[in-house]
């Protein structure tokens, strides 16, 4: 095993991020973090602002309307739209992500973000879907176990990742040969919940160079969270899909939208089975030439 130390794997994934179609951002601390977000936000509903910027005032009541929710409220916020009154009276909606449109989102990186919450920070990898920092990655150096990142991530769970890291969605965590990633979530978050991403054969991709270059691309990390997450309202959670779950939703909708044949759900017993009919069920019933889905369920 090639000795390689966390700075160094944490540099060259910056540039294969890069490489893959991330902007890099220089963010240092939280005033950097909202600025960029203000910009973004102002860009991407220029139409819809008529020219004119949210003002400090209407910025700030924004925050005071997004922040200090929980993870599972940061959820739902960061998938609806928000209606802002502005200092004129009018009032305008606002939208924080395009779940349908994955790639028109804006996509950039950042690391080394240093907050001073309960206890001083710094963030290895940040990844910004429209200046929120929706997924978070924590690096060890290779040889290191990974559930000492593990560890970390939960470490900065209970006394930081406050403010707009609250709309973290997914956690990334590598030693560099060994890579997972796991939901966030507001309760306990448990080991046996972070997955191994894998291909379409079912061939695990455990290097952080290999899965840098397949999960972690702009279109299909905004794919993921807008797709393959399921917000589970019962129990106020958010779930992430296993990898054989996502490609089993993708293959049955290709079945059903550009074939006339039939598909089935084939997984063995305790592996999700109802959980991917449901996601393929709701991803079918939003397509437009979809008049109706009808999802059964046997007593």
């Amino acid at each position: 095993m090639v000795y390689q130390s966390e700075f160094a794997l944490e540099t060259e994934m910056m540039e294969q991020l890069k490489s893959n179609g991330y902007e890099t951002v220089t963010i240092r601390d939280e005033q950097q973090l909202l600025d960029n977000f203000r910009s973004i936000l102002n860009e991407r509903h220029a139409d819809k602002l008529n020219g004119h910027p949210l003002t400090d005032k209407e910025f700030q009541r924004l925050l005071t309307m997004i922040n200090g929710k929980g993870i599972f409220e940061s959820a739902r916020i960061l998938r609806d739209k928000m209606p802002l009154k502005r200092d004129d009276e009018s009032e305008v909606y606002l939208s924080f992500l395009d779940t349908r449109n994955w790639c028109q989102n804006k996509f950039q990186i950042t690391n080394q973000v240093s907050v001073d919450d309960t206890y001083k920070a710094r963030y290895d990898v940040t990844i910004l879907i429209n200046g929120l920092p929706l997924v978070q990655i924590e690096l060890k150096r290779r040889g290191i176990d990974i559930n000492e990142a593990f560890n970390q991530v939960m470490r900065y769970r209970k006394q930081n990742y406050t403010g707009l890291f609250r709309y973290i969605q997914l956690f990334i965590i590598s030693n560099g040969i060994d890579t997972r990633y796991i939901s966030n979530n507001d309760g306990e978050i448990y080991k046996s919940h972070m997955f191994y991403w894998s291909d379409k054969e079912n061939n695990r991709i455990n290097t952080l160079n290999e899965f840098t270059e397949t999960f972690l691309r702009p279109c299909h990390i905004a794919k993921m969270i807008s797709r393959y997450m399921i917000l589970n309202e019962t129990d106020n959670i958010l779930m992430a899909m296993r990898p054989y779950q996502v490609h089993a939703v993708e293959a049955l909708i290709h079945q059903a939208t550009e074939t006339s044949n039939n598909g089935y759900i084939w997984h063995t017993t305790g592996s999700g089975k109802t959980l991917t009919s449901f996601k393929a069920s709701q991803v079918l019933s939003e397509q437009d030439d979809i008049k109706k889905v009808i999802f059964l369920v046997r007593p």
